[in-house]
């Protein structure tokens, strides 16, 4: 039984960052629960999402595990209009609490929690989709969800050349200089097409808005390629995703509670369940065109909480706050 903590902890982004947890660190915990949830030791709830007729984006989360034993709540909000009050697009906080008591344990910033679990979930699928050997990677979006992605498969994969392509030049530039110091070739791009023709892995991270129009098209990708959409692939021209030989999605049962599909379901192979336990198949050749598309998986929350938890008191790190 774990011991109960007499204070509640407070993680800020500086702090989990601090942390230094490694793409290994995220990928195994993520896998980790995924499996558990087979066995009936984790539990994912489908996403609950609210989105006012003025382009807010509201979401909660909920996951539960018994080993370890934590459940997280995430609460997040998307507001494009933020950054004309020097605010972040996405602002968001996740609560850790004992899975068997109740007992609050840490509060968290969820910024943090949400982009590098999504790398991580990403991760996750490239492990299985991507062709090992991939060494060019495109980009379309250059923000906060783009350095998370580039520091995980920088990490997994023998990067030579990355591909950038923003609609803010600011953004696309300051990219381009994190590439670099990662003793990585950058290439501006003028376009989304200039980005993704020819690379091994495309990676969308473009910044969901009422006025969003797809603009990138599956039929750019080379044989072999795999891509993996942090948008929930709203940047990609629908009817051209069947132009992929697989598409995995990250939850089956999330998905059926959603109004809209994020793709067609005659497309998709399974989940990212089902690939990790092995009841759905990965990559199957060279050549095969592959998919990650997803909205976000709440055990991907609960992963990172739980272990930026765990090591944040191994290192004596964050605020107390005493109850």
């Amino acid at each position: 039984m774990m011991e109960m903590p007499k204070n509640l902890l407070y993680l800020n982004h500086q702090m989990l960052e601090g942390l230094t947890l490694t793409t290994d660190d995220v990928v195994s915990r993520i896998e980790h629960l995924l499996r558990g949830s087979r066995q009936s030791l984790a539990w994912n709830a489908p996403k609950t999402v609210i989105t006012p007729p003025d382009g807010r984006y509201m979401m909660a989360t909920l996951s539960a595990a018994d080993d370890p034993p934590f459940l997280a709540v995430k609460s997040l909000m998307l507001n494009p209009r933020n950054r004309e009050r020097g605010l972040p697009d996405i602002n968001s906080l996740v609560t850790l609490l004992d899975s068997d008591t109740g007992f609050p344990m840490a509060i968290m910033d969820g910024n943090w929690i949400t982009a590098v679990r999504t790398a991580g979930l990403s991760a996750v699928a490239a492990t299985r989709l991507a062709r090992p050997e991939s060494c060019i990677a495109a980009f379309i979006g250059c923000g906060i969800q783009a350095r998370s992605h580039l520091q995980a498969f920088s990490s997994l994969f023998p990067l030579k050349e990355v591909r950038a392509f923003s609609r803010g030049s600011k953004n696309r530039d300051a990219f381009c200089q994190a590439v670099e110091k990662l003793g990585i070739s950058a290439v501006a791009c003028r376009n989304a097409e200039e980005a993704v023709k020819g690379a091994d892995l495309v990676i969308s991270t473009v910044t969901l808005s009422p006025t969003l129009v797809p603009f990138i098209d599956a039929r750019w990708l080379k044989a072999g390629a795999f891509a993996t959409t942090v948008d929930l692939a709203a940047s990609w021209i629908k009817e051209h995703m069947r132009t992929f030989d697989r598409i995995v999605i990250d939850d089956l049962e999330q998905e059926a509670y959603m109004p809209s599909p994020l793709v067609d379901a005659k497309w998709v192979a399974g989940d990212l369940t089902g690939l990790v336990n092995g009841e759905v198949a990965g990559r199957s050749s060279d050549d095969e065109k592959t998919a990650f598309v997803f909205r976000g998986l709440a055990l991907g929350d609960l992963a990172l909480a739980g272990l930026a938890y765990q090591r944040a008191c191994q290192l004596h790190r964050g605020y107390l706050i005493e109850r």
